[in-house]
């Protein structure tokens, strides 16, 4: 493959230093208004709605009875969808409202409207639904044996997928040692600060949708087809938004689908809004995982081939499967250099909760399994785990796993310097254990493909944006990317302002309207900063030319892929990102040798994102991605029993606080990266990705028996050392 090999570019001004990015613009900003969360946003005559959903795994439905209902009061079902009853994301499978069948416990199939919601409440505690229960299917080897009846099309598979490099078969003949293993991971809840939910209005014969949401786009879309509008007649605005890490990508479209079915109905104003336990029984999960993988390595530690095997749990229906089971696929080799794999992948129906977008998008996985595996290949080969990481790392000219050429300088030499300086790993992994207390160390090594996979930019998304210079010499960014708490109000301003040389107040940047803003794609992949904040210091490079004067000035511009890159979306060949974010995290854990309680002393992470924009925000991506993954890895546990969740309240299903860890000691390393805004590269989802692998390394290492699954509880780690002796 020819490509040019790109030089990473110098940092605009100022010394080569670890950590701190430049200050551009001052990031004050005055403070005025007030914020409006969507259960903040009041109308005339507004009414509220509950839903009624499945109390089984799986059934027909053989009826449904409805009390008779006071006046004012209304039942909105599939009968009232006037368009296509199914969630435009991937494939056409989810219904807004159930029809004949149901497929998981929560599974939506009307909504109760009314003015007091203590009345809708009572209402729905009357109607009856009679099931005929069909056997469901419950896990995924029951998806694969495929003795019931199965979910989705022949076979229980949303999507399978497998590609190669070299030739694995040649390298399996030759005189080499074979390790295999097999991994698991389980659900993750995004608790995010706000639940989810909607409003919607229907007036002049134009539905309007206010929402917590992460992409306008994909709810318009989505309430388009629910009621066969043109697209000019459905308008959807973004309200703030109190978090989203993935969950309020595609789910939003569900309920808004059915909240506008019901405005356009009883033609009056609709809000829908989860409670906290519902939000968590019903909303999209972290998908579960199982992945095997068999290395093959050289008697001098080169690992010469792998063939990865993975498998995930859509859930009842396919929502983002197949896009998640490509970005776990393409992350089973991690950051090494391995030139003789095969890597296969599927997607499979159960009739559980639905798998769903959420912070790293399969990566997590993907990670933990390999960098547990290669942990294990260490100890097999009698060698320290970070040497044979080193002897074994991507450099530039290398090809990825897909083929790919790697374009730009790869830090993860100075990377992992710079965390074992920090650190004192090799020190700590060396040490003889004492008695008592048992302590472990645990690194891992990551990579995160910033942007759509493959020809997603290109072909799929073709991102708009646009700024308007006003009258008053303000200058808006209109986009349909959100802000969600990850920061992209202050970096995208500022990128605008540092171009233009405006000072940051004079830059509006208010939430997203379909009606105003054009199509820059979804605030998801570590993107908005990557490839939006690049289009937008684009345009304010050209807006900067043309504003002698006092008019009203409007520049537009789309993304272009950048020269050289090619991917094959059949056969999962070439270029499936156009730059990476790298990182090492290291933890340091104590367990309690009698309770299995897992206390983590030390944090330390380094990470290569490219320029930082800003540094707090920055800071802050670090520090919550890497608590969200600690907690992935070591405490949020979800589990079901015949379909239902037993984790579904915040009592039950237990998250990290402030005090569950120690401060977190991180760095940058400076890397530009060319095509980004100012150097940037994507951080949002990069610090969470590796987290969980140091964890369950340093806690491997503490009890010096081998863990194959997370979250790592005290119960799991009882087995493992009952078992194990």
């Amino acid at each position: 493959m020819n490509a040019e090999i790109k030089k990473p570019i110098k940092r605009m001004g100022g010394p080569e230093r670890i950590g701190k990015p430049i200050k551009r613009v001052d990031a004050g900003e005055k403070i005025g208004g007030e914020a409006k969360y969507i259960a903040d946003i009041e109308f005339e005559d507004m009414l509220y709605a509950r839903t009624l959903r499945s109390t089984v795994a799986r059934g027909k439905i053989v009826s449904i009875d409805i009390p008779e209902l006071p006046r004012g009061y209304y039942i909105v079902d599939k009968s009232d969808v006037t368009g296509r009853n199914r969630v435009k994301i991937i494939f056409y499978d989810m219904p807004f409202f159930a029809e004949d069948e149901v497929n998981y416990i929560g599974e939506p199939i009307l909504l109760v409207v009314g003015p007091d919601r203590e009345e809708i409440l009572n209402i729905l505690s009357k109607i009856k639904v009679v099931y005929e229960k069909i056997d469901p299917i419950l896990s995924m080897e029951q998806a694969i044996d495929n003795t019931n009846v199965p979910i989705f099309g022949e076979n229980n598979i949303y999507a399978q997928y497998a590609y190669s490099k070299g030739n694995l078969d040649d390298i399996a003949k030759n005189d080499v040692r074979v390790y295999e293993g097999e991994y698991s991971t389980g659900y993750q809840e995004h608790i995010y600060l706000e639940t989810q939910g909607v409003v919607a209005t229907y007036v002049d014969e134009k539905i309007k949708i206010w929402g917590s949401m992460q992409c306008p786009y994909f709810i318009k879309d989505a309430v388009v087809e629910a009621l066969g509008f043109d697209e000019s007649r459905v308008q959807v605005i973004q309200a703030t938004t109190g978090g989203g890490f993935g969950g309020k990508e595609e789910y939003p479209s569900l309920i808004a689908g059915q909240v506008a079915v019901a405005a356009y109905k009883i033609k009056r104003p609709i809000r829908l809004i989860f409670d906290r336990d519902e939000d968590i029984e019903v909303t999209t999960k972290r998908h579960p995982t199982k992945i095997k993988i068999k290395s093959y390595v050289s008697l001098d530690n080169k690992i010469l081939g792998m063939k990865v095997d993975i498998k995930i749990d859509g859930g009842a229906y396919s929502g983002l499967s197949n896009i998640v089971l490509q970005r776990t696929m393409f992350a089973a080799i991690g950051v090494y250099n391995v030139e003789n794999i095969k890597v296969s992948g599927v997607a499979l129906a159960t009739n559980k909760v639905i798998g769903g977008g959420f912070r790293g998008f399969g990566a997590p996985q993907a990670f933990f399994a390999l960098e547990m595996h290669m942990d294990y290949v260490a100890k097999e080969q009698g060698i320290n785990a970070l040497e044979l990481r080193k002897l074994n790392i991507l450099k530039q000219g290398d090809f990825s796993s897909t083929g790919g050429v790697i374009r730009e300088h790869i830090m993860l030499p100075e990377i992992i310097q710079t965390i074992e300086n920090m650190s004192k790993y090799k020190n700590k992994i060396e040490t003889p254990k004492e008695k008592g207390i048992l302590k472990g160390i645990g690194c891992s090594l990551i990579f995160h493909g910033c942007g759509f996979t493959g020809s997603g930019e290109r072909d799929i998304i073709k991102a708009k944006v646009k700024l308007l210079k006003h009258v008053d010499r303000t200058v808006e960014i209109l986009i349909s990317n959100v802000e969600m708490g990850q920061g992209a109000l202050t970096t995208l301003k500022k990128i605008v302002a540092y171009t233009l040389e405006i000072p940051i107040e004079r830059v509006v940047f208010e939430n997203p309207d379909t009606d105003r803003v054009p199509d820059s794609g979804p605030t998801v992949a570590s993107r908005t900063t990557t490839i939006v904040g690049k289009l937008l210091q684009d345009a304010a490079l050209e807006m900067k030319e043309l504003m002698g004067n006092d008019d009203e000035l409007e520049i537009l511009k789309q993304y272009k892929h950048p020269k050289g890159f090619e991917w094959d979306d059949v056969n999962f060949k070439g270029d499936a990102y156009n730059t990476y974010a790298w990182g090492a995290n290291v933890v340091e854990v104590e367990v309690n040798p009698i309770t299995y309680e897992v206390s983590v002393t030390d944090i330390y992470v380094v990470f290569d994102i490219g320029e930082a924009i800003d540094d707090l925000i920055v800071r802050g991506q670090i520090e919550g991605g890497m608590v969200q993954g600690l907690g992935y890895a070591g405490m949020e546990v979800m589990e079901h029993k015949g379909g239902k969740l037993l984790q579904k309240t915040n009592t039950d299903y237990i998250i990290p606080t402030s005090m569950d860890f120690p401060k977190i000691q991180s760095k940058l390393v400076n890397n530009p990266y060319i095509d980004g805004p100012y150097g940037a590269k994507g951080v949002g989802e990069t610090t969470l990705i590796g987290a969980a692998a140091a964890y369950a390394l340093a806690v491997q290492n503490a009890i010096g028996h081998n863990i194959n699954k997370i979250p790592v509880t005290p119960e799991y780690l009882m087995e493992v050392m009952r078992d194990d002796n």
